[in-house]
Order: C-alpha cells, then structure tokens, then sequence
C-alpha cells in the first residue's frame, strides 16, 4: 500500500525495529515524525532518510520515562502538523535477566516507565492530533511478553511487568476509542530478526515456516493492518514463536 497524505509518529526510532519502520513508511510516501531518547539518534535516521530523497521527515528528542520530554515531543510535531494519522509506540526498554535480584530498582523504573507509563501519556498526548484525521491508528508493539501465560523469553520481570501493562492498556484503549473512529492495533512478536532494511539481506533474510519471524513480516502486518477499512478493527497480531 501506498502511504501518500499520511502523517506518522514513531517513537524510539533511532535503532533497530523503530528504524526500520521509519525508512519503510518513508519510502511509501508518509511524512515522518520520529523520536528516540537522543536527538542524535533521531536526526542519523532522520538523514538517513532524506539522503534516500524522502524529505519529509522530521526528528525529535523523546525519553519515554519523562513526561515532560513526552509533552514537549507531542507540542513539537503539533507545531508542525494539525493531525497524525498514524501513532506507533514503539518505545520500550528492554531489561534482559530471569532472576528478579539481578537488576537494580533504578533499571527497574525506567524499564516500567518506559514501557507502560509512556506509552499511556505519548497516546494521551497525541490523542488530540489523531482525533483530528479521518483514518486514525495507533500501533502498539507489545511482545509476546505481554501474553498471558508466556514464559519463553530470559527478559526480566520488569519488562514481563511493562508489557503486560501495554497488553491492559491496549486493550481497554481500543474499546473506547473506538466511537470517536481510533483504532488499536497491538503486535506481540517473539524474538525476531531484524535485518537492516537499506541492506541486500532485509530481502533475501528467509521467511519461511521453519524461519523466525522477521521485521520484514512485522512491517507489512502493520500495513496490512492500517490498510484496512475504517469498519475493521484488528485488535491484535499474536505469532507462532519457533
């Protein structure tokens, strides 16, 4: 699909699958607002993409554990645009470790600040510029972490604690949002591969049955997902995990 006329904000998109996502939409033709905990961060994929001629891209500074960052993330892109028609949160810090001692309470905070609280104030805070367009989505990468029951992954317990609250929150959020025509899409991927898009391997990287899920999949499950008529609401993407 093509993604002409659409505005889209990425959070932590200054590496790995927010990267990704943010060339990929680029390329099809939206205007970008992208952020990661560093504006440095932000303004290399930033460049990376208007050097590939898609100057409609802009980069901002975002530490999702702030709320003052959040707020002025949201007023920034809203100097710059009326509406935002697509949300992905994106933004989660990963805390690796199965024992519960094995992290300071420091890390712990920011892992669930990062991931539960900043996903509920970016939404609150872009809520008024998605109201505002005619194909409202918002994307929410949760992981299979956020699944009840899933006990798979070494993350520790903090980002167990983090993505079962994106899974609450997600899932409340769609079912209000839903008479003012936002939809909530929530993806719970297991561990993925991730090849770099602008590389020969985000091609050829396998996608068959007995292969790991790549970014690849994920990025057109978001598309299939936003394609979609404004009466199809697709709650969630759950995935087989190898």
């Amino acid at each position: 699909m093509g993604l002409d006329n659409h505005r889209v904000v990425i959070t932590a998109a200054g590496r790995d699958f927010g990267r990704t996502l943010a060339i990929q939409v680029a390329e099809l033709g939206a205007e970008v607002f992208l952020s990661a905990r560093s504006l440095a961060a932000a303004e290399r994929v930033r460049d990376e993409i208007r050097d590939r001629g898609h100057q409609q891209v802009h980069a901002f500074a975002c530490d999702l554990t702030s709320p003052a960052s959040i707020r002025d993330f949201a007023s920034s892109v809203a100097r710059l645009t009326d509406r935002v028609d697509l949300l992905v949160n994106n933004g989660s810090r990963y805390l690796n470790g199965p024992d519960l001692l094995s992290a300071s309470d420091a890390d712990v905070v920011d892992t669930i600040a990062s991931g539960a609280t900043g996903t509920v104030l970016t939404v609150k805070n872009f809520l008024p510029l998605l109201l505002n367009s005619d194909k409202p989505d918002v994307v929410t990468m949760v992981s299979a972490c956020g699944t009840s029951g899933h006990q798979r992954s070494d993350a520790h317990d903090a980002f167990y604690a983090a993505k079962s609250a994106q899974a609450g929150f997600t899932e409340i959020l769609s079912k209000r949002l839903r008479p003012q025509g936002v939809r909530a899409i929530s993806l719970y991927p297991p561990d993925f591969d991730n090849a770099d898009p602008l590389s020969e391997e985000w091609e050829t990287t396998p996608r068959e049955a007995k292969d790991a899920l790549t970014a690849h999949s994920l990025v057109e499950c978001i598309l299939f997902a936003v394609a979609q008529p404004r009466d199809c609401f697709i709650k969630a993407f759950h995935f087989e995990q190898v």
